[in-house]
């Protein structure tokens, strides 16, 4: 009877290394899992947005659609999938589709353009005041605070009040709102990293001021800036729209999501789908935007 020769520690000890080394097979089925979930987290969201973006500045000129104004009473009020018309017509004998694609061609332009006028100024006005310190930063942000001090709407109404009903001065009023958040934010980054050691360490190789910041501190904080911009985008359409609903944004017969919820209000009863078609189109974009800064910045913070 042969007898059991028993395992040295030193073979065992290899054994558990060996087994160790190879990952359990479960464990790698829930790491492509946990992988998966969150690139859906991000592409997901962002092919939402750019589909928004296409249907509303190419949908027009690929597929034949009406004229978004002065179709004739004839036709109006037509219910949703009526012959040339899957979303039917407005008081106006408008087609529904048609203001649907041109009017989120206003509210884009205007979350962007506002976006884009505080990410230049806010964001460099944040990191000067960040980046020098002193009295420059407070006077920075003592003047940006009374800005904030203001709710966000009141102030686009004032300013969109006094200079008038169109599609810039809706940008410029927003923008007011728009560059004391991004300089904040700029600001913020810009404090925490100047007192990294790589800034240290090139402040005291004689690196300009000019160059410490266009080569260390703008490119640490631009991933920040960028994921709070897919968020602003979204609160400008918001507040577009809010505007163009009490008749201070871009002025009629133009479509914006705004004032087509605003005609449509008075249909709520007999046609809702007046108001839910712009409000659907509207809460679709706004969530894919929020959504998509959101998974940047889980992103960006693990990374």
């Amino acid at each position: 009877m042969l007898a059991r020769v028993p395992e040295s520690p030193a073979n065992s000890a290899e054994i558990s290394s060996a087994e160790t080394l190879v990952p359990d097979a479960s464990l790698l089925s829930e790491r492509r899992s946990a992988r998966l979930l969150r690139n859906l987290e991000l592409v997901l969201p962002v092919a939402g947005v750019v589909f928004v973006v296409l249907a509303c500045f190419l949908g027009p000129v690929i597929f034949p659609v009406p004229s978004p104004s002065g179709a004739g009473l004839a036709g109006s009020m037509l219910p949703p999938l009526s012959p040339g018309h899957i979303f039917g017509t407005d008081p106006l004998g408008n087609d529904i589709l048609s203001r649907i694609l041109y009017g989120g061609r206003v509210s884009i332009e205007v979350g962007l353009g506002s976006c884009a006028l505080g990410f230049a100024v806010g964001g460099l006005l944040g990191i000067m005041a960040g980046f020098k310190a002193g009295a420059t930063d407070v006077v920075v942000m003592r003047i940006l605070d009374v800005f904030l001090s203001f709710p966000s709407l009141v102030l686009a109404i004032m300013i969109a009040t006094y200079l008038g009903a169109s599609e810039l001065h809706v940008i410029w009023a927003i923008s007011f709102f728009s560059v004391p958040g991004f300089a904040r934010l700029a600001r913020a980054h810009t404090l925490r990293l100047r007192e990294q050691v790589f800034i240290q360490a090139a402040r005291l190789s004689g690196t300009s001021d000019r160059r410490i910041i266009l080569r260390h501190l703008v490119p640490n904080v631009l991933p920040g800036l960028v994921t709070f911009s897919f968020i602003f985008v979204g609160i400008a359409i918001v507040l577009e729209a809010g505007l163009s609903f009490l008749g201070l944004g871009v002025p009629p017969p133009a479509p914006t999501w705004g004032n087509m919820i605003s005609v449509g209000q008075a249909y709520l009863g007999s046609d809702p789908y007046l108001v839910l078609i712009p409000a659907a189109c509207l809460f679709f974009t706004v969530t894919c935007l929020n959504l998509a800064g959101d998974a940047l910045r889980a992103r960006w913070s693990s990374a």
